[in-house]
């Protein structure tokens, strides 16, 4: 059991991650890719995967160990791989030195990893090599439905936490994750306490972590709780059939199906996020995101410069393709208000 101690500031200071850590991706899929091959969820995207592999991949491979430990320095929280790259990299000697001698002693390691707890240079340089090459492989191709899993595990919590408070949104986390405050218990395969002592916990919904969450063993480190987010068992790999999406395109045009896909998909996802997943414009993403939204399909919100867009029932009774509930658009066509002439 993993017992976490927050203080009354440690709550004020609960955070969710804004989108997939890309380290902790890394880490969690090497760890998929040794799993079984017939997984429900990752079978189809690991057969796929294992073809990809660039041969620095054999460095990660013993630094990622599907069970027990995975030294701390290989999942910094940076949102993007260059940035996790660059801060690996720079890792001091003696966090190599501590992490490494802790994997030592849970099944040995390589030879060059000696130079790696050295802080090595080029040993480092080669580690980030790796990650970077990996994410492109393996992780880039299926990154934006990994991404879309992720934001809509933080919109659900986002919602417990505006309806039911902190309570409820800790309660909800998992299923293996229980809050009776002010310690936030987590099944975990050791017995650990975790005294936050005010500085907060970083909340990581990952599409990869699948058997239980997980932390950091270095509890000096920014406290991060990663937990499954991966709740409808969505695969990376599409289905075959798409006949039903066909049907959905033929009606609204390609593109603003799609976006309409996008944002039941998330429950609710930016302008930014529409331009960067389906590569259009910000004037196209504007432009069908306030058709959506006039035809009462999707509603925005606007919090500073940033707008919200999410689905109405109608928009997903129209992806679902359920007829009892679809009646015209038009009939629910709110007013025009000033948002809808704003880019989003």
């Amino acid at each position: 059991m993993l017992r976490i101690h927050l203080t009354s500031e440690d709550v004020g200071r609960i955070r969710i991650a804004a989108g997939p850590v890309p380290a902790w991706e890394m880490l969690l899929s090497l760890h998929a890719l040794r799993g079984p091959a017939d997984h429900g969820v990752f079978g189809p995207w690991r057969a796929k995967a294992l073809g990809t592999l660039d041969p620095s991949a054999r460095l990660l491979l013993p630094l990622a160990p599907p069970r027990g430990y995975s030294p701390d320095f290989l999942t910094p929280a940076d949102s993007d791989i260059e940035s996790a790259m660059d801060t690996v990299q720079r890792t001091a000697r003696d966090r190599l030195r501590t992490d490494l001698t802790i994997l030592a002693g849970q099944r040995g390691t390589a030879t060059w990893m000696r130079s790696l707890a050295d802080a090595d240079t080029g040993a480092l340089r080669r580690v980030g090599t790796a990650m970077r090459r990996y994410h492109q492989r393996v992780l880039a191709p299926a990154w934006d439905r990994i991404h879309t899993v992720v934001a809509a595990e933080r919109a659900a919590r986002a919602a417990d936490l505006l309806d039911g408070g902190v309570e409820r949104m800790l309660n909800s986390l998992h299923p293996q994750i229980r809050w009776e405050a002010p310690v936030l218990s987590v099944a975990y395969p050791v017995r650990r306490e975790l005294h936050l002592g005010g500085r907060g916990l970083l909340l990581v919904p990952s599409y990869f972590c699948w058997a239980r969450p997980i932390t950091l063993r270095d509890t000096r480190l920014d406290p991060v709780l990663v937990y499954p987010a991966n709740r409808g068992l969505q695969r990376l790999v599409e289905p075959a059939d798409k006949s039903d999406g066909d049907c959905v395109a033929r009606l609204l045009g390609a593109t603003r199906a799609a976006v309409l896909e996008e944002i039941a998909a998330a429950g609710g996802i930016t302008g930014a996020d529409i331009v960067r997943r389906l590569r259009i414009s910000p004037a196209s993403a504007s432009e069908h995101a306030t058709v959506l939204r006039q035809a009462g399909l999707v509603v925005s919100h606007r919090t500073a410069n940033t707008v919200l867009h999410m689905p109405t029932p109608l928009g997903r009774a129209v992806l679902d393709g359920d007829a009892r509930t679809l009646r015209s658009p038009c009939a629910h066509r709110p007013r025009p208000t000033e948002a809808d002439h704003r880019v989003p």
